[in-house]
């Protein structure tokens, strides 16, 4: 007698709030991957231009600094990248002790603890650069420095002469894509939603290495 041949149920979708985090996740990296390219882009431009005014006998100043601000930016955003494509260090010798539920597990809660920094980051940098505060002092620098001790928004750099909460706006552009990244892998790893594919970052392994 002819037995139906055995069909495996496809994952089922889930539900929109999960998808809504990482999908926007997946917008975020998309967007990540283009500021690479721009960073990367503008620092190649920097270091020629260095190479090409010193050679000239007219070196510009402000080169040097700004090439430094193009790396930290680097590397901020790389940092976000990695996170989502888990391309973090992980030591496994006690996971490797566990079986597949308690490494889910363990994994789970590193993922989770990852996530929490990220909004700790997050409730940090709107404590440090208090956009309220400084509205509330008509966006006044030195009246909002005067009261509250902040100096964020009267310094300016060395050479650039740009106001230097403008550079620094990095650290909660990379909190907040950083939080949103560690909530798609958490969801992931909890077993709400299958783990994802990103393309155009085919050219690395993950697995590899987390």
């Amino acid at each position: 007698m002819a037995t139906a041949p055995s069909t495996i149920a496809p994952p089922s979708r889930p539900k929109a709030p999960i998808r809504w985090v990482l999908d926007f996740s997946g917008w975020l990296l998309r967007m990540d991957r283009h500021a690479l390219t721009a960073l990367m882009a503008l620092l190649v431009l920097l270091i020629l231009l260095n190479v090409v005014t010193r050679y000239s006998g007219m070196p510009l100043y402000w080169v040097d600094e700004a090439a430094v601000y193009t790396v930290v930016w680097l590397t901020f955003v790389g940092a976000s990248v990695m996170t989502r494509l888990r391309m973090d260090f992980a030591v496994t010798m006690l996971t490797d002790q566990l079986g597949a539920r308690g490494a889910r597990v363990a994994k789970s809660v590193a993922t989770l603890g990852v996530t929490a920094f990220g909004v700790a980051m997050l409730w940090m940098c709107w404590q440090w650069m208090d956009p309220v505060g400084i509205a509330r002092h008509g966006f006044d620098a030195k009246e909002y420095a005067a009261e509250s001790f902040n100096f964020l928004y009267t310094e300016r750099t060395q050479t650039l002469n740009w106001p230097t909460w403008v550079l620094q706006l990095i650290l909660p552009v990379f909190s907040a894509t950083f939080s949103v990244h560690a909530l798609a892998n958490l969801l992931e790893d909890m077993g709400a939603a299958e783990r994802r594919t990103h393309p155009g970052f085919d050219v690395v392994n993950a697995d590899a290495v987390n």
